[in-house]
């Protein structure tokens, strides 16, 4: 089995399930610990290669995904593996796109759409999701 993040570490988010999910921004150094296993890499642009398994999803700064059936299946892939891998989900600053999608998956793990904003933005960073559409997006998002 292998071993998910140390809860206090930086940017990781406790979802209600306990599940960890640890979010950062690619343009700061890397922290200190462990790597992860799987990332979701939230850009425009294709992220460079790294030595774990990633995962890109189009998502341009400031807007929304893209591709919105491919990025809820890669956030339900990215929730199922917390149960015992170390996963993040990374975008340039680490708040707007990062922001959105943490708070996507917290309705994924039972937040309420209306409550999941307001969750990330206490138990991750409190700029988290930036724009009015990013709101929007997590408002209308459901986990069915």
């Amino acid at each position: 089995m292998m071993s998910t993040w140390d809860a206090d570490a930086e940017g990781v988010l406790r979802l209600p399930s306990g599940r960890l999910v640890r979010g950062r921004g690619l343009r700061h150094p890397l922290p200190a610990g462990p790597e992860p296993h799987f990332a979701l890499h939230l850009r425009g642009r294709r992220p460079p290669e790294f030595a774990w398994e990633t995962r890109w999803v189009r998502w341009p700064d400031f807007w929304l995904p893209l591709d919105r059936p491919g990025f809820v299946a890669d956030l339900r892939e990215l929730l199922r593996r917390a149960d015992t891998e170390r996963v993040e989900v990374a975008c340039g600053g680490g708040n707007g796109r990062t922001g959105t999608a943490l708070a996507c998956l917290a309705v994924l793990d039972g937040v309420a759409p209306g409550d999941a904003v307001a969750h990330v933005r206490a138990h991750y960073r409190k700029h988290a999701v930036e724009t009015p559409w990013q709101r929007r997006l997590v408002e209308g998002f459901r986990a069915g």
